[in-house]
């Protein structure tokens, strides 16, 4: 019985391990997918933030709307690569969420909760995904963590 008890605790011990390293980057590369495609999408495509600009929470409605579509897109691609390499993890996900945020109540809000209405079932989605980036960080296999370990454990 012992030996059934120390493989189930090495196999738990090595899943913690690799969750350290995979979970957080599975969520960073599925994020960083999702808002790559949409900062691309607005960068090649026509601005309409003029048509939901009275939607926009407080302070984004008083930003004009060329500025506010820079934003939006320069977030999402940045944000992206980001996302993708683990650098500025925590910053990226909070500017994500904002960004996120304002789309869920100036676009999705109205529309219930389906996809397939436009509702607000992926942004809800995606803020679920960001808050562990924000709250616990990159994970191991980010830049964010070899500049720790390299020049912030001794202190």
């Amino acid at each position: 019985m012992n030996i059934f008890v120390s493989l189930g605790c090495k196999f738990t011990q090595f899943l913690n391990l690799l969750g350290n390293y995979l979970s957080p980057l599975g969520l960073r590369l599925l994020l960083a997918w999702e808002f790559w495609d949409s900062g691309v999408t607005k960068l090649r495509g026509e601005n309409w933030f003029a048509q939901i600009q009275d939607k926009f929470p407080f302070p984004f409605d008083q930003i004009p709307v060329d500025i506010n579509w820079l934003l939006a897109t320069w977030s999402e691609l940045i944000g992206s690569i980001a996302l993708v390499i683990g650098l500025a993890t925590r910053f990226s996900a909070a500017a994500l969420i904002i960004l996120d945020v304002v789309a869920w109540i100036s676009v999705h809000a109205g529309n219930g909760y389906n996809v397939c209405d436009n509702g607000y079932k992926l942004p809800l989605i995606f803020l679920i995904m960001l808050i562990p980036l924000l709250l616990s960080g990159p994970g191991k296999a980010s830049i964010d963590n070899l500049i720790v370990n390299r020049y912030f454990r001794s202190v």
